[in-house]
């Protein structure tokens, strides 16, 4: 059993396809994206620890399970190290389709809950993302208490990064509130043709007391600057004025990529340089 899983383990991280792509230094400081906004470095991850291990237990929580999450999905998150490892400098994680606990696909979902959590910011992913009919990987945030205003949809819910299959070379940034449920919602597409599975490419978020704005590659795409709760009392910026957690996950099928169908290709691969968190500097 042991020699089995060895070589499972060696195949897994041949197929990641992951090119030697060494994350820059981390930057203390970014550059000044937004003008009078300046923010700095206060929780990373580079995914620097030894090939084949687990994402760092000290920052990473893992989701599990199946049921669809309300979304309809087909997956069966799992913390096996066949869905989610470090390769490379980089975290892997990996949809298989295979029969698991009644599921006819596997994948990972991780968050920061309880590890890291932050109000207000810049978030930010540099990430290869996978392209087929059904898959959909997602960098975004919750409400470290759901409760606060009343669960969700009016505790809110910011989508980063979020891309479906069909459409490889768009990805959506999503903001949720209100009850009944509200959206506001943006897209970036790629220049001439491209698409998200080609290249590396960093998705950013800068999130204040007045607005957020979404960015892909520092190009900002979308502005939101009015939103709500459905709590009495409670006003803007309620319900984006608490502590909120990280979550990266790759999902098949679901109400909005839809199912896989005949064209779809597996196993897909979301892969992760760096993972890292700012905030704004007093003025």
């Amino acid at each position: 059993m042991m020699k089995t899983t060895c070589r499972l383990l060696v195949f897994l991280i041949i197929l990641s396809g992951c090119a030697p792509h060494p994350s820059p230094n981390s930057p203390a400081v970014t550059p000044e994206v937004s003008p009078g906004k300046v923010f700095s470095l206060v929780w990373q991850d580079e995914f620097d620890g030894p090939d084949g291990s687990s994402p760092d237990p000290g920052k990473w929580n893992y989701s599990t399970g199946g049921n669809g999450w309300g979304n309809g999905e087909l997956q069966c998150y799992t913390d096996r190290i066949e869905n989610s490892y470090i390769a490379e400098g980089m975290l892997v994680i990996n949809a298989e389709k295979e029969e698991y606990m009644g599921c006819r696909y596997t994948s990972a979902r991780i968050n920061t809950l309880v590890k890291g959590e932050w109000k207000f910011g810049r978030f930010e992913i540099r990430a290869k993302l996978p392209t087929t009919q059904g898959v959909w990987p997602a960098f975004w945030l919750l409400p470290a208490d759901i409760t606060r205003y009343g669960g969700w949809p009016s505790s809110g819910e910011i989508d980063i990064m979020e891309l479906i299959g069909k459409e490889p070379g768009r990805v959506n940034g999503t903001l949720h509130f209100g009850n009944p449920h509200q959206w506001i919602t943006g897209h970036y597409d790629l220049p001439a043709g491209a698409v998200f599975s080609e290249d590396f490419h960093v998705f950013s978020l800068e999130w204040t007391p007045e607005e957020i704005v979404w960015f892909v590659d520092g190009e900002p795409f979308q502005t939101a600057d009015q939103w709500s709760t459905s709590v009495e009392d409670n006003p803007f910026p309620a319900p984006f004025d608490v502590d909120f957690y990280l979550i990266v996950n790759v999902a098949v099928g679901g109400n909005f990529p839809g199912n896989p169908d005949a064209t779809s290709i597996f196993p897909q691969r979301m892969l992760v340089d760096y993972v890292r968190v700012y905030q704004e500097n007093e003025q």
